[in-house]
Formats: C-alpha cells, sequence, structure tokens
C-alpha cells in the first residue's frame, strides 16, 4: 500500500463533506448512496395522498413542524401511547387535532421495501412537508437530512412549546426564539396557514371576543357554524381566499382583518412586525422564498445525528 499524503486526506475530506456536510450533520445527499429512491418514493406518496385528499398536505406540514419544536426534529410525535410509554399525540396542541400519520406510515412501509432500516421517521417528516408545499404551488428547498429517531417523547414539552392558537405576538416571538428561530421565521412560516384548516374550538374566542381585531362580516359568516358551544369540530379554511394553494393571500387577510386565528393576526396588529406581514402580503415571491429558508432552520433544530437515537422500522414505536 502507497504512503498516505495530504492529498488523500483532501480527496477523504471533500467526499465526506459531499455526503454527510461540512459539520457533520444534515446534507441533502445523505441517501444518494444508501437509499437513492428514496426522495422519489416519498414524492410519489406525498402527491397520491394529497390528490385523495388535499387537507392532508397541510397536516403533513404541521407533523413536522409540531415534531420539530419538541426537542428537536428527532421524530418523537410519531410515537403511539402504550401501557408504559407517555407520548405527545394526546398532548393538547396533539390530541384529536395532528393527522396525517397513517400516510407517513404508507411512505415508511414503501421506504423499508426498497431499503431496510435506512430513511428515518424525522426524516420522512421533513421530506413529506417539503413535498406538500410544493404539490400545493409551493417553492421547493433542498431538504437537508440524516436526523434519526428518539427512542422517548415529551408530553409536557409540547404541551408547552407548541404556540397555541389563542397566543399574542409575545408569546409567539418567545416560542419561535427558544427555538433559535428569528422574527422573519416566524412570520413567513406562520405562512403555512395558508393552506389547510382549524377546529372551531381554535378560533372560537376569537370570533366572539376579537371585537376590535376581526373583520365584523367575516366573524359572522364563521359563527353560523361555530356557535358558542358545541359543534367543536367544524372546520373553517385556514386562508378563506384559496385554502388548497401555497400562496400569500394568508397575508392579504391579516390586513383586512380576517385572520381565522388569534395568533394570526396577533402577526397585523400595531407590533414591530407588521412590515414584514405587507411586504409578503404584497410580495409573493418574497414570502415563498423567505418560508423555504425558514423551513430549512427549522428542520435543523437539535437533529439526532450519528450514533443517537435509532432508524424506527416502524414509526409509531421504538425498535
Amino acid at each position: 500500500m502507497g504512503s498516505f499524503n495530504s492529498l488523500d486526506l483532501l480527496i477523504i475530506m471533500i467526499v465526506a463533506t459531499a455526503f454527510f456536510g461540512a459539520d457533520g450533520k444534515l446534507t441533502p445527499k445523505h441517501y444518494s448512496k444508501t437509499c437513492p429512491q428514496a426522495l422519489s418514493i416519498v414524492e410519489a406518496e406525498v402527491a397520491a395522498a394529497i390528490e385523495n385528499e388535499t387537507r392532508v398536505g397541510a397536516s403533513l406540514l404541521r407533523l413536522h413542524f409540531h415534531d420539530c419544536f419538541v426537542n428537536g426534529c428527532d421524530g418523537s410525535i410519531l410515537l403511539d401511547d402504550t401501557a408504559n410509554f407517555v407520548g405527545e399525540k394526546t398532548a393538547a396542541p396533539n390530541n384529536n387535532s395532528v393527522r396525517g400519520f397513517e400516510v407517513v406510515d404508507h411512505i415508511k412501509t414503501k421506504l423499508e421495501k426498497a431499503c431496510p432500516g435506512v430513511v428515518s421517521c424525522a426524516d420522512i417528516l421533513a421530506i413529506a412537508a417539503r413535498d406538500s408545499v410544493v404539490h400545493l404551488g409551493g417553492r421547493s428547498w433542498k431538504v437537508r437530512l440524516g436526523r434519526r429517531d428518539s427512542t422517548t417523547a415529551s408530553r409536557s414539552l409540547a404541551n408547552t412549546s407548541i404556540p397555541a392558537p389563542t397566543s399574542n405576538i409575545s408569546r409567539l416571538i418567545s416560542s419561535f426564539s427558544a427555538q433559535g428561530l428569528s422574527l422573519k421565521n416566524l412570520v413567513a412560516l406562520s405562512g403555512s396557514h395558508t393552506i389547510g384548516l382549524a377546529r372551531c374550538t381554535s378560533f372560537r374566542a376569537r370570533i366572539y371576543n376579537d371585537t376590535n381585531t376581526i373583520d365584523a362580516s367575516f366573524a359572522r359568516s364563521l359563527q353560523r357554524n361555530c356557535p358558542t358551544s358545541g359543534n367543536d369540530d367544524n372546520l373553517a379554511d385556514l386562508d378563506l381566499q384559496t385554502p388548497t394553494h401555497f400562496d400569500n393571500l394568508y397575508f392579504k387577510n391579516l390586513l383586512k382583518k380576517k385572520g381565522l386565528l388569534h395568533s394570526d393576526q396577533a402577526l397585523f396588529n400595531g407590533t414591530s412586525v407588521d412590515s414584514l406581514v405587507e411586504r409578503y402580503a404584497n410580495n409573493n415571491e418574497a414570502f415563498l422564498k423567505a418560508f423555504a429558508k425558514g423551513m430549512i432552520k427549522m428542520g435543523n433544530i437539535s437533529p439526532l445525528t450519528g450514533s443517537q437515537g435509532e432508524v424506527r422500522i416502524n414509526c409509531r414505536k421504538v425498535n
């Protein structure tokens, strides 16, 4: 064997950087050798799921968000409760609210057939979130991969770390800041509410109590489907104009006091973030670009890498 020189070392470093990332963590090329078909499998399954039920695109995006805000992007939200384990699914922000688990199961089954034990559930959530946005008309981004799955979950952190729909602007800023996300990230990522639906329980207080910050006719139209009591699971579009298309009309609605959730309208209510809302309302491309950057940053919250955690065979339970 020949001598090992500086050129050999440089080549090894370049190859390592290509597949594992300069920081040894996440990189878009993580599965390029171990499961080259991973991205196309997820994309196809997400597309099929959205064609079957458009709402599931927003549900998959929300799963990634609710996962990352609790101990980082580690797939913990996917773990089922058992006799000896309490997970995050029954936490207040998730219980009877987060959905899309069956789609994740289906994607995982396909990936296990193609590349057994390779693609993590946490990475599936990250890829599916991106593909959902793209399929519904948003801008793409390169998903950084290489997350591993947690063997634990935290119901208590899920109850405190995920911003509630009743949050005011200071609470939202605090929640996002705790995750290392900026004011710009907060506003851009809130734009995910340009798609999807919310339950009556999430916006009831707003449509009856927020008289100064809600358009009166908008409130009345919602009250017909969401009475002061009962019908808790009745749904309303988060974006009343284009609820199945990923665009900036969410921000245009805020300018007209037609944000569905209290936490939505809090972004445009005479505070320091008003200018960002106005910018995204007036420039769809600026919003889509900022959203993509925000998703990359959010997806990098405290990932498990290397020998940390595991790659779950079944996303609902530890191996």
